[in-house]
Order: C-alpha cells, then structure tokens, then sequence
C-alpha cells in the first residue's frame, strides 16, 4: 500500500515544480533571445527542450515528404510527348532512395538523361553548425534536403538549394563546386544574361534595429529579414538588400505590420518567393531591373537597384502569389495561389489557381487558359510555378499535390507527372523547371555532348 503525504510535503513539491519550471524556461529563453548567454548550463536547457522536437524528426523520417494522393490512377509521366524539343530539370523527393535528386528529362521521349544525386551530409559536413544552420544536419540531411528549383548553368554544373540551407553548385557527377554559407537561402533561384545568379535570404543579424525585431535566427521563430541577392557565377555576393529597408525607404513602412489580424508581432511580413532579373531594356523596365513576388503582401514590385527604388507595384486581385515571369516586351505573368484565409481559420485555395497576364500597355489584367485550370481542379495552396511557352502551351508545377501538368495553347491538357514511388505513396516535387528556349537547349546539349563518365 501507498504511505499517505502530507499536505504541506505535496504543495512543497508542487511549488519547486513551478519555481523549476520558471527556471528552465528562463534558461531556454536565455539561450534563444537573451542578450547575456548563461554558458553550459542555458546551452544545457536548450538541448533538453529540444528532445521531443528532434525525436519526431527522427521518427517521422521522410514521412513528411508525402503529399496527399489526390489521383491514385497516376504515376509517373502520363499523355503524349512534346513534338519540339525541350527538357525538364524534374526536382523530386525519390521515395525509393529515400533522397532528393534532380533528373533532366528529354519532353520528347519522357526519357532520363541524367541524373543528379548529390552526397548532401558530406556537404553539410563542411558547414558550421551555428545561428541559421544549427539544424541543418537534423532538417536538411541526405534522407531529408530536397534540390530547390535548380540551374543548369552553361558549363554544365547545377545550382539548387534546400529551405534556409546553403546555396550549392554541383558538376556533371554531383561533385562540389562550391557552397554560399552567408545565409540561409530560400524559394527561386534565377540567373541574369550575364551568368548572375539572383536569389533570396533571410539576413542575420537582421539589418533593422534589435528594438524592433529582435536577435533571434530565422530557424528559432526569429524575424525573417527576407533580402534580395545577386551572386557572381562563382558564388560570391554582388548585391543585397534587405525588403524591409526597401519598404521603409520607399514610404511603406507600415507594410511590414499588416500582416494577419491577431494584433501581434509579425516574424514573416514579406516572403519573398520568387525574383526574377530582366535582362533588356524595356518601355517599362531596364537591364538589371527585377521583379519581386511578396507572397505575405499578395504584391508584385519592380526594383530597380541602381537607383534603390520600387519602380512599380501590382497588388489587386492577387492572393499570395507566387512565380512571376516576363512574357513580352509589355507583358508579365503571374501564377496567382488564390490562398485566402476564411473563418475559422481555414487556409484555402479559392476555387482554383489563376495564372493572369499583366499587360503593361493596357494597365489592365487577364486570366490564361483558366478553363483548363478549372477543368484539371488546379489548386496547390502554397509553392506552385507556371511557365508560358512562346508558342502559348503552358507549363505549370501544383507543388502541393506534386503534380506537373503541360497545357497545350488550345487548353487541352498533354501530358502530367505525378510523383509516385514504389511504395504507392506521392512524394514531394521542389520546383522544377522547364527548359525550352534556343539558350535552353544549346546549354542541354553541349552539356550531354561533354559530360564525363563518373564514377559509380
């Protein structure tokens, strides 16, 4: 039998509970946000609060990898291949190898013609383990990173990144070629006529004040100071700058507090999801101008760096939009979420995905082959990329559901991917890209003509 407590013995324990429980808080709140470090015993803390989280990384492997299979009767390419030539850089999460690669597809013969599978915790080997990459090795491991919208560059060597992990550049064989360690990277990556590479960070420290948003690294809830960034081929950095210093000193500073309704410090204002460089004077933009997709502002912007000013902006009828592209001389397109917010707290697409056309000229938007997107019930709720060929066919990635459907001009639906393994199960895709133009294919072939055997 149990031996009775007394009384004062139980509120005894149950008050050092509490007192402890503050104690360790503090310590863990010390070790993220403090401004004076306690040593061992807040780095200790931290650790421990950080077991049940890392536990379920473990556990779930790539569990959380898999998408909802909204069509079980797909697997693979399916439909009829491409007449004129091009190519997919096709970037999935392989639930055979338990790993991310990048396959470069041939659209004409839905054949692989390569395949890049890179050894990502020898990469991850070389990175310091502190502030943003602390959790590199648990979030973005080989089982786990997967290739984010990669280049194909004109020396055959790919670009690609994981979410908030280095931005990496390997050769033909998956070698190496080097790794940007400056921050965490994220969402596109885009390259200008002169070989550039423009992509996303989240600054830190962050370039606005402490009193304002704090200290604490992306990874750990802190403020993602998303910045715009332009790297040299080799990867060194040209240019940054912070979107928050670019709301503040364009007028829009009550921008970066509009976000949501709960009256609370926002961490994710801008997210940036796509950048896209512009290569040619235009009526309504120059060489070296780009433009900017602001996912959390529904809002699309033209920065022009040379002269630090937003040239342009387009925030009607959009709703957290992502991928923005250059279709003619006076014409962009923009492949529109539609994701609203309905009571309570539902997070939704709204009917379908739109991909709408901005004509410059006009001042006035449209909507393209939205039948079509209609009809194949298009509607991935975050991430998605569209693509419109110069002879109108339209290409389209619903990251969501790892799906990649080819429109033909006429809206007829040509061939789709869905990205099943063998297990039955879908699994994500990571932002593909479509190769088509003259520049596209020139760089496909030399790179297939002098490709090196590698070693298995």
């Amino acid at each position: 039998m149990f031996k009775k407590i007394e009384i004062w013995i139980l509120y005894l324990i149950i008050l050092l509970s509490i007192l402890f429980a503050i104690g360790f808080g503090f310590l863990v709140r010390q070790e993220l946000v403090g401004g004076i470090k306690l040593g061992w015993v807040s780095k200790t803390a931290l650790t421990l609060a950080e077991i049940p989280v890392n536990i379920k990384k473990i556990l779930d492997g790539p569990g959380d990898l898999t998408v909802e299979d909204r069509f079980p009767n797909l697997d693979g390419f399916n439909g009829t291949p491409n007449s004129e030539e091009s190519y997919i850089l096709l970037s999935r999460y392989d639930g055979d190898l338990r790993e991310g690669v990048v396959e470069l597809v041939d659209l004409t013969t839905f054949k692989v013609l390569h395949t890049w599978n890179p050894d990502i915790d020898a990469f991850n080997d070389l990175v310091e383990q502190t502030n943003e990459f602390k959790y590199l090795q648990r979030d973005a491991n080989n089982s786990r990173h997967m290739l984010y919208h990669p280049v194909l560059t004109n020396k055959g060597n790919l670009i690609f990144m994981a979410q908030n992990a280095p931005l990496r550049k390997i050769d033909a064989c998956s070698n190496l070629a080097f790794q940007n360690t400056h921050d965490g990277f994220h969402h596109s990556i885009e390259t200008d006529i002169d070989g550039n590479i423009w992509t996303s960070t989240h600054m830190y420290p962050q370039s606005l004040p402490i009193e304002k948003v704090g200290r604490i690294t992306p990874v750990e809830n802190g403020f993602k100071d998303d910045a715009i960034v332009k790297l040299s081929p080799d990867g060194e950095i040209l240019y940054e700058k912070s979107i928050s210093r670019i709301f503040i000193e364009n007028n829009m500073e009550s921008r970066l507090s509009m976000v949501g309704t709960s009256h609370t410090f926002q961490i994710d204002p801008i997210h940036v999801n796509d950048i896209q460089p512009i290569n040619i004077d235009g009526k309504y933009w120059k060489k070296g101008d780009v433009f900017i997709s602001l996912g959390h502002q529904s809002m699309i912007i033209l920065w022009r760096p040379s002269t630090e000013e937003i040239v342009w902006k387009y925030e009607s009828n959009i709703f957290h939009q992502h991928d923005v592209n250059i279709v003619s001389e006076h014409q962009i397109s923009i492949f529109n979420n539609n994701r609203k917010y309905y009571y309570p707290n539902k997070d939704i697409v709204d009917g379908n995905n739109q991909i709408l056309i901005f004509n410059f000229d006009t001042d006035s938007i449209s909507s393209y082959l939205s039948k079509s997107l209609i009809s194949e019930d298009v509607r991935t709720i975050s991430e998605g990329r569209s693509h419109i060929l110069p002879n109108g066919d339209l290409f389209i990635e619903e990251s969501n559901y790892a799906r990649t459907l080819f429109f033909n001009e006429d809206g007829s639906l040509r061939w789709v991917h869905v990205n099943r393994a063998n297990d039955g199960n879908v699994y994500r895709v990571a932002w593909s890209r479509i190769l088509f133009t003259k520049e596209d294919i020139k760089t496909v072939n030399n790179f297939l003509t002098n490709k090196r055997a590698c070693n298995e």
